[in-house]
């Protein structure tokens, strides 16, 4: 009698390792996969969140825009100057011509000359100017392109907008602009500007978020009341204002008349107040009468009070008649402006001391005021950046409004409170796009089923007007003879094989309506 051979102990364990082994192995790949998954769901994930991301466009302010130049003078003021440059320069910002003795070469190439017949400026004599930088946004993230770092702008802003998935040059974009002219003289930038909102939102199919500072907040006000509604709905999400000058500033009264040393204490506000009292722009920044009247003292001397009802006579005693005639260019420009008709969150600092009002002693005018302070951001009157409230109920967009405690007019663009503001609306208008992706992917998906459905039913319609059944089958079906005619003369009206299985169909479709 046979009996089956006994496996050894060996045997046993050799075959628990092998089965030990393609567990552990199975295990693995196992975990790869799910890992892979993991990895391509998560890649996915990201893909869609970009994809739905808002584009943004950074407006700067005053000052807030590199300046290059190429100088081809007839003279110079001073021999350090240079006559004549084989290329292009950084006038504005480049910490070295801010020193003393040659920022006088600075104020000579920078200054603007008012032509009082067209009304508008050009540069000083043998100076040539551009603006760098147009559509990408590293010239406005930094004002001095060796990035020095007092001269940071929107580089924190831009800087948190990165890890969520924005592109510089491509999602998040720059349009400097020279700060030194008014909107009256920015056609050619403001039609720049609208071509450059279309074909980011045409490239990247969402909407666009303006994110503005200081006097780009009246730059964008005079643009998009100069755009159809039905523009601004398609191409423009929201509206977000850092410390926006909208009704001007008291300060730009202080400029005319003591100048202002840019906030390098080496410089002397005398010094530049040349170049500052030459650009028009400093003149559509003064306050305006809309929101300070005739009884707002701005400027008190022994003689003679100033106010917004006559700036006319503080220019000519300030003996500065194309000042004036800036004046009277800009000063209508946001006289009573409508609302804008977008989405606005209107952020600024506030309770930080803020030129109020000048007061001259005896023998001090213009240049050695005392100032008295009152509320704003250290630049913008309280006034001036509130006036983004008085849309509320004038447009059927949102108005948001958020103040900062002590946060100044420079350090907002910095501030993390004010980052995450941004940052947050980002976030919550993506995931608005995401889930109206999602809704117009179902919609697509219902409407080319509903395509299918109906081209099935019409392949079917054909095939059976193609089957054709014997006659001895229509003879069993109509009881008599007059019947079976009157189907056959209804097929041929059809245009249908009067002995086809659609024209049966049809037949008893006629009997069911009656």
């Amino acid at each position: 009698m046979l009996t089956e051979p006994q496996e050894t102990h060996s045997a046993v364990s050799s075959r628990e390792s092998v089965s030990t082994v393609n567990g552990m192995r199975e295990g693995a790949i196992l975990f790869f996969f799910s890992l892979l998954l993991s990895s391509l769901l998560c890649s996915e994930a990201k893909n869609s969140r970009e994809k739905s991301i808002p584009p943004v466009v950074l407006i700067p302010g005053d000052g807030g825009s590199q300046i290059e130049a190429k100088l081809d003078k007839p003279s110079v003021i001073h021999y350090i100057c240079s006559k004549k440059t084989d290329g292009w320069f950084d006038l504005w910002l480049n910490m070295e011509l801010l020193v003393p003795y040659v920022i006088d070469c600075w104020v000579d190439n920078m200054k603007l000359v008012y032509d009082n017949a067209t009304r508008t400026t050009t540069n000083a004599p043998g100076v040539t100017t551009r603006i760098p930088g147009f559509g990408n946004s590293t010239t406005v993230e930094w004002l001095d392109p060796s990035h020095r770092s007092p001269t940071g702008y929107f580089k924190d802003i831009v800087n948190a907008l990165v890890p969520l998935g924005y592109e510089r040059g491509v999602s998040v974009r720059g349009a400097p602009f020279d700060f030194r002219r008014a909107p009256n003289e920015h056609g050619e930038y403001f039609r720049d500007l609208r071509r450059l909102i279309e074909e980011t939102y045409q490239s990247l199919g969402r909407k666009v978020i303006l994110i503005l500072h200081s006097m780009g907040a009246p730059m964008m006000h005079y643009f998009l009341n100069q755009q159809e509604q039905h523009w601004k709905d398609k191409h423009i999400e929201t509206v977000v204002s850092l410390a926006g000058a909208w009704g001007g500033s008291i300060k730009a009264v202080k400029v005319y008349t003591a100048g202002d040393n840019l906030g390098i204490y080496v410089i002397s506000s005398l010094k530049v107040r040349a170049e500052q009292r030459s650009a028009p722009s400093l003149a559509f920044l003064l306050p305006s009468s809309d929101l300070w009247g005739p009884d707002d003292v701005l400027v008190e001397t022994p003689t003679k009070n100033y106010s917004t009802a006559n700036f006319q006579d503080l220019f000519t005693t300030l003996n500065l008649p194309d000042a004036y005639e800036m004046y009277l260019d800009t000063k209508d420009l946001l006289k009573n402006p409508p609302a804008p008709g977008v989405e606005v969150h209107c952020l600024h600092g506030e309770g930080v001391e803020t030129v109020e009002k000048l007061v001259y002693a005896a023998g001090k005018f213009p240049d050695t005021p005392k100032v008295v302070y009152g509320g704003g951001d250290g630049t913008v009157n309280l006034r001036s950046a509130r006036r983004c409230l008085e849309w509320v109920g004038k447009q059927k967009q949102k108005v948001y409004h958020k103040p900062y405690q002590g946060i100044d007019h420079m350090q907002i663009l910095r501030d993390p409170d004010v980052i995450s503001y941004v940052v947050e609306l980002v976030q919550n208008i993506t995931k608005k796009n995401m889930r109206l992706s999602q809704r117009k992917a179902e919609n697509l998906f219902r409407l080319e089923k509903n395509r299918k459905d109906k081209e099935k039913q019409r392949i079917f319609k054909t095939k059976a007007n193609d089957i054709v059944m014997p006659r001895k089958w229509f003879d069993a079906i109509y009881a008599n003879k007059e019947e079976y005619m009157e189907q056959q003369s209804n097929s041929r009206v059809n245009n249908q094989h009067p002995n086809s299985i659609q024209a049966l169909l049809n037949e008893d479709y006629t009997e069911t309506e009656s």
